[in-house]
Formats: C-alpha cells, structure tokens, sequence
C-alpha cells in the first residue's frame, strides 16, 4: 500500500477534525463522560490527526503559525498513556479546534489549490 501524500494526510486531519466537531456537537461534558463510545471515537480522530501531522513534510508545516507538536504529543499521549487520559482533557480538546482547522484549510488552499 502506498504511503499517503502530504495532501492526503491534510485531507485526512481536516476530515479527522470534521468527525470530532459532528460527535460533539450538541453533547456537554456529562453526556462525553458518560459515553464510552464517543470517547473512542474522538480519541480515534485524534490519533488520525496526530499521525498525520508527523509525516507531513516539516517544510509546509513551518510556513503556517501553528504549534504543531501538540497534535503530535497528544496523539503520543493518548497511546502510550491511555491509562492515565482524563476524558475531560479529550472533551475540552475536542471543543478547541478552531485554530488547527483554520491552518488545515490554509495549508490546502495555499499549497494544494484546493
């Protein structure tokens, strides 16, 4: 199988991004604590973002004012952490991702035309 392209993996974040924002919408903090599934599901896009953003080559990332290493430290954080994750952390991340959807959809129109 071929690896993605670094199109790809944005279009991946961004669907990743649109997932964790049509899960949560409607839903507070008791209704996320309770719901093992969405918490799954929402970790799951995160590990997708995460993921991708490591391989995206470093040269288009360094252009756009973002912290990068935190999609990529909290995708570390949920795998080899997943005993220790406050499931509030996972819902206030899932409820600020305004910034990294803004630079994901900078990133497309600039660099990929699209």
């Amino acid at each position: 199988m071929d690896k993605p392209s670094d199109k790809q993996r944005i279009l991946h974040i961004l669907k990743a991004i649109h997932l964790i924002e049509d899960f949560v919408l409607n839903i507070d903090e008791p209704e996320f604590i309770e719901d093992i599934k969405l918490q799954s599901a929402i970790q799951y896009q995160f590990l997708v973002i995460g993921e991708a953003t490591k391989y995206i080559d470093d040269a288009i990332l360094k252009k756009y004012n973002y912290p990068w290493h935190i999609p990529k430290s909290f995708r570390n954080f949920i795998i080899h952490e997943y005993h220790g994750v406050k499931m509030e952390r996972i819902y206030y991340a899932s409820k600020d991702l305004e910034k990294l959807k803004t630079q994901i959809q900078l990133i497309l129109k600039n660099e990929f035309n699209s």
